[in-house]
């Protein structure tokens, strides 16, 4: 009896410490940094059912304007249940400073939960339109077009990276961006980094919680010392911004805005390279490397080659510097070298190996010596110079001709000899020169003149019948509407069929296309106004109910396939039925 209470006792304590680990009471704020003319919105939330007797913080330093405001969310997604009860308010600072909010707390099968306190710093007063509801106000305060330097004072020659990145906050949509101006890189050697997509992000601006997305990310090695500046990239950008009114169903009515964003200059101040300790081979390396050099064969014959490989591995500005030259004797022939690069480009800087390849071919008996090489690079990390060296190498010319060496010093005369023809390699000069009739042909008569003459003969049959072709093919009215249908389709839809297998950004530029495409025909803005509308105005043109539900239907599916699971194939029928609607459409307006 006992062991069974000890037994329920255990699961009892258990089942609570599970609960309390599951169980959070979450706080979430609008803005960690503000004016103190300025509001903010502070969210407490829970996502457990039960829980009952909630109990906000004092909010001493602060006036609340509005709330607390009640909201539960409860959703089925693939079998599993999520649930979520809100409490939310509005404040106003009262003073400035760092102002802490306490912790709120609720009641959960008899245990209390608390938040976590919160702390807003609060600024001098800021500027504030008339209208806080002003779209232009509202844009500027949601979406921050930023460059992000990983370094600023970089050593010349050190791998740096910038990254543009467009923040946009929850209360937003952005419908299209372009890039209106590049940033220019003068005074660095720059390469641009690829990105995989544009996967959107969680991060913080300025201490709030944004969604962002890297726009370009480029490496640049800066080439000089002295004050390097990057220009802003500026952008043109369509945000869907709230008018603070609502539909008939209470859903929050957008306006289109289109507005231009710049990132700020950013300012670079290269650091040249120390004097102290620069050895003599050091030609511009900066990085981390590795050196070596090496023989391909280290005994020959007369007139057989061999390679020698100089090669410098790591991370740094490989295609910044030149290796180090390799000296041969002079019995031993060498040719301009190969250069073989297999470099790499990451945010981390260039990596991979840049290697010479010298063809060296012996011509006499012997063997020779060829010398160490040196090679010398600065690490930023460390900041000192490495110099390695490589090893000598012996060239062993097993056959061939004997190198005949001449110890008479005051032997300075030359024998003459007649030269030797052998095959073609020498001639005398000739002296007499027989000349011959050039052969001419006339053009007059002959096949080509004929051919010509008809041509045009032939080509009379052939272009009427190509007249009749178009004569018919133009009197094909229905067909000629078809075809430009269909054209006018593909037109709207060419971004949607880019971004096919990447759910979200496929669904937006889908439903983007569609809007797009009323916006042409009718000249309206569909964007601001509801599927209801649409219907009504598409109803006005005389447009086919079958048609209208159909493209109603596209647009509805839009929105519901973001927020559920989706296959590639059931995004192409998507992709197939959108354009079949616009191609139905356009029949009939």
């Amino acid at each position: 009896m006992k062991l069974k209470i000890f037994i329920s006792l255990f699961v009892s304590l258990l089942s609570l410490t599970l609960l309390a680990q599951d169980t959070e009471l979450k706080v979430k704020v609008s803005k960690n940094k503000l004016g103190l003319n300025q509001r903010l919105r502070i969210e407490f939330s829970i996502n457990k059912q039960g829980a009952d007797d909630f109990t906000p913080p004092k909010f001493k330093d602060f006036r609340v304007i509005a709330g607390p405001s009640q909201s539960v969310s409860q959703s089925w997604i693939n079998g599993k249940v999520s649930f979520s009860k809100s409490y939310s308010f509005i404040l106003k600072p009262k003073r400035k400073g760092e102002l802490i909010i306490g912790a709120a707390s609720i009641e959960l099968n008899g245990a209390t939960i608390n938040s976590r306190m919160t702390k807003i710093r609060v600024l001098d007063p800021v500027e504030v339109p008339q209208n806080p509801n002003d779209p232009d106000y509202i844009a500027q305060q949601n979406i921050h077009l930023v460059a992000e330097v990983s370094k600023s004072r970089p050593y010349v020659g050190e791998g740096i990276y910038v990254e543009y990145r467009l923040y946009v906050s929850e209360n937003v949509s952005v419908y299209d961006t372009s890039v209106t101006e590049a940033p220019q890189y003068n005074g660095f050697w720059n390469q641009e980094i690829k990105i995989n997509g544009f996967p959107v992000k969680m991060g913080k601006y300025n201490g709030e919680d944004y969604r962002y997305i890297v726009l370009q990310k480029a490496l640049l090695i800066p080439t000089k010392t002295g004050k390097l500046e990057i220009d802003p990239m500026k952008m043109d950008i369509v945000i869907g911004v709230p008018t603070g009114r609502a539909d008939f169903f209470g859903n929050v009515i957008t306006k289109n805005v289109r507005k231009e964003f710049s990132s700020a200059k950013k300012v670079i101040r290269p650091k040249d390279l120390p004097l102290e300790g620069k050895p003599e081979s050091f030609t511009g390396a900066v990085g981390d490397f590795n050196f070596a050099v090496s023989l391909s064969k280290d005994i020959l014959r007369s007139n057989e080659s061999s390679q020698i490989k100089v090669a410098v591995t790591g991370k740094g500005n490989l295609k910044l510097f030149e290796l180090p030259v390799v000296e041969t004797p002079a019995e031993l022939e060498k040719y301009q070298p190969e250069r073989k690069e297999r470099v790499r480009v990451t945010t981390r800087g260039l990596s991979g190996s840049v290697s010479d390849l010298y063809t060296v071919v012996p011509q006499y008996k012997g063997k020779y010596k060829i010398p160490s090489v040196s090679f010398s690079y600065f690490n930023p990390k460390t900041k000192t110079y490495n110099t390695l060296n490589s090893e000598d190498f012996y060239v062993d010319v097993i056959e061939g001709k004997e190198l005949i060496k001449n110890n008479t010093a005051n032997n300075t005369s030359v024998n003459k000899k007649d030269v030797v023809v052998t095959g073609k390699n020498f001639r005398y000069i000739q002296t007499k020169s027989i000349f011959a009739k050039a052969e001419t042909s006339t053009f007059f008569k002959s096949n080509l003149f004929y051919l010509l003459l008809l041509l045009p003969l032939l080509l009379i049959p052939i272009g009427i019948l190509i007249a009749k072709s178009n004569e018919k093919r133009n009197s094909d009215v229905v067909g000629i509407r078809l075809r430009k249908a269909e054209k006018l389709a593909k037109k709207y839809l060419s971004e949607a069929q880019k971004q096919l297998g990447k759910k979200e950004a496929f669904y937006e530029a889908l439903e983007r296309a569609l809007h797009n495409y009323l916006k042409a025909k009718l000249g309206i803005e569909t964007s601001d106004i509801s599927k209801e509308k649409i219907t009504q105005i598409l109803e006005q043109k005389n447009v086919e109910q079958q048609n209208i539900t159909q493209f109603i239907d596209v647009l509805k599916a839009s929105d519901f396939a973001r927020y559920t699971p989706i296959t590639d194939t059931e995004m192409k029928q998507e992709f197939e039925r959108a354009k079949k609607v616009i191609v139905q459409l356009d029949k009939q307006l």
